[in-house]
């Protein structure tokens, strides 16, 4: 099981909890969620992507409304392996 790194006193809404069931799944070492920004668009509901890789593992994107906030996974899964397990998370909110 994986931790979550409370570093920030700002999260996007609802990130959190969302993180910590991830942290939960097999594979995964640590999640840091870390710089929060505004943005141009505007997204209605709380969405994970994968960003860009990172030494041992992800960096991901979370958006919601014209908020953005980094998060930093540390796995050993295979991108897609990722993005799928994300998807199954935002699905089963």
């Amino acid at each position: 099981m994986g931790r979550v790194v409370i570093t920030h006193s700002t999260y996007i809404e609802g990130l959190i909890p969302l993180l910590k069931r991830l942290a939960q799944l097999g594979g995964i070492d640590t999640v840091t969620p870390a710089v929060i920004s505004r943005v141009r668009g505007r997204s209605t509901s709380l969405r994970l992507r994968i960003s860009t890789p990172i030494i041992g593992g992800y960096k991901l994107v979370a958006r919601r409304g014209t908020s953005a906030q980094e998060v930093f996974v540390v796995t050993d899964r295979q991108r897609e392996e990722l993005q799928a397990l994300l998807d199954q998370l935002l699905e089963a909110r």
